[in-house]
């Protein structure tokens, strides 16, 4: 159970205040740790995200045709990037989850990205749709700043692995370097290495996945290829 300060304290990372605080406890709360647990809000979330992303990109695009609209709204709720998004908040160690929920103090990228959903859901039955527009837009700033309907629209790891094959013959490989702090706060630093190129990158992340899309990115700048 989060502390008064610990809860007020989120809030302030999802830059919302709750009036009925029970709406965010029942976010944080996976199914493995009992009921009520967050899937009905993360159902909820979900729709609302789509539709405030989309309202976004339709507005701010308005020469971009339906299709490319399309991929680049799937990038942006994608579960990859809702998770690492979700760092943003500081989720990792708010969760409420059941035993073995936390291997080796890694929270899965799946468990996170629902608790990004289930959270816009709360705000959205707290405060309505503004309040929650308003949620995602300061959430997602970056990502959507970033995103260019119809190029670009694959993850780090992918382009990487499509530019080595294509260019090299050859993978990228990934390798766990470290992984430390308490079960609650893991870190994990994550390398990145090509057969043939000299230099080798990181990425250090609350997940070994995001870590892995962090090195994937500086290794796109090492090749030209970002």
């Amino acid at each position: 159970m989060l502390s008064e300060a610990a809860l007020a304290a989120l809030q302030a990372h999802i830059g919302h205040q709750f009036a009925a605080g029970e709406l965010l406890l029942q976010a944080l709360r996976h199914r493995s740790a009992g009921t009520p647990d967050n899937e009905r809000l993360e159902f909820l979330g979900d729709a609302i995200l789509d539709a405030i992303v989309s309202e976004y990109l339709y507005l701010t695009y308005p020469d971009v045709a339906e299709g490319p609209l399309t991929t680049a709204r799937a990038q942006l709720v994608r579960g990859d990037t809702l998770a690492a998004l979700a760092s943003s908040w500081q989720l990792q160690s708010a969760l409420v989850l059941g035993k073995g929920e936390r291997g080796n103090g890694e929270v899965r990228a799946s468990i996170l990205a629902a608790a990004v959903e289930a959270i816009i859901g709360a705000v959205y039955l707290d405060a309505g749709l503004p309040a929650a527009r308003g949620v995602v837009l300061a959430l997602m700033e970056q990502a959507m700043a970033s995103i260019e309907p119809g190029e670009r629209q694959k993850d780090a790891k992918t382009r990487l692995q499509e530019y080595t094959q294509k260019t090299l013959q050859v993978l990228p490989v990934y390798q766990v370097c470290d992984a430390s702090g308490p079960a609650h706060e893991r870190s994990f630093r994550v390398s990145c290495s090509v057969q043939g190129v000299h230099d080798q990158t990181e990425g250090e992340a609350s997940s070994r996945r995001i870590a892995e899309q962090q090195a994937a990115e500086l290794m796109l700048q090492v090749l030209g290829a970002a």
